[in-house]
């Protein structure tokens, strides 16, 4: 996935990042033009456009060398205090005069592009095969859809209810975060299969769709209530998600 982005871009390199993961990186101003020009065309709809619109000032800062003045490298660091995760503790010593930027407002937005959703999916959409077994009556098979976001998106989140024509919204106080369920069976078979069907994923999540798809197959066809087709759905859950080779 990472190549696939790489190449469609043009510019950046891919570096190991941490144990089981990888990174594409771009940081030259004249490849961050590239990446840059892509979004401004085609705008983030979730509030990290907000964290865009911050990161591109600070590039346009230093693009016109600001940074190499000390009121320049302050304007870069006030930046810096509003975005993604603010400054770490170090930077905070250092820069004990920082005034952080006013966020970019970040209007509610709504998913316009069908190819929006299955990136949005690839990214963080994630599917279940649940399993439970009792001792005194049947294993209870079921399927669920999630995708979590900051609550900060959850007007977001509950757009894809409409959109899909299917799904709720959970909101987690606790976390700060907001949950898109799917669990109904009907809802998962009727509305969402089909449609990811036709416009299937591109990266290795696309073999969790699969076997979600051949878990809901099994279920339709109340395979799943035979004690070979509940060894079928427990062995394809065994080998979904992290789990997978």
């Amino acid at each position: 996935m990472l190549e696939l982005i790489q190449a469609y871009f043009g510019v950046g390199k891919i570096y190991k990042h941490g144990t089981n993961s990888l990174e594409l990186r771009v940081s030259s101003l004249n490849d961050l033009k590239i990446v840059i020009n892509h979004f401004d065309n085609y705008p983030l709809i979730t509030q990290k456009l907000a964290d865009y619109k911050l990161f591109k000032q600070g590039v346009e800062l230093i693009q016109n060398k600001e940074h190499l003045t000390k009121n320049g490298l302050l304007k870069l660091i006030n930046l810096k205090a509003s975005l993604n995760l603010g400054l770490s503790e170090n930077l905070k010593l250092n820069f004990s005069d920082f005034i952080p930027v006013e966020r970019p407002l970040v209007k509610n937005t709504k998913i316009q592009d069908i190819n929006w959703l299955i990136g949005f999916v690839e990214a963080e959409g994630c599917f279940h095969v649940v399993i439970q077994e009792y001792k005194d009556k049947p294993t209870n098979i079921s399927l669920k859809f999630t995708l979590t976001q900051h609550s900060r998106d959850r007007v977001l989140l509950e757009s894809f209810i409409n959109y899909l024509g299917c799904g709720r919204c959970y909101k987690d106080p606790k976390r700060n975060e907001v949950q898109f369920i799917i669990s109904t069976f009907l809802d998962i078979y009727q509305n969402f299969i089909p449609l990811f069907k036709k416009y299937p994923l591109l990266g290795d999540k696309q073999q969790n769709f699969l076997d979600f798809y051949k878990v809901a197959e099994l279920i339709k066809s109340k395979n799943h209530l035979t004690k070979d087709g509940l060894e079928k759905i427990k062995l394809i859950k065994n080998n979904m998600n992290t789990k997978r080779k």
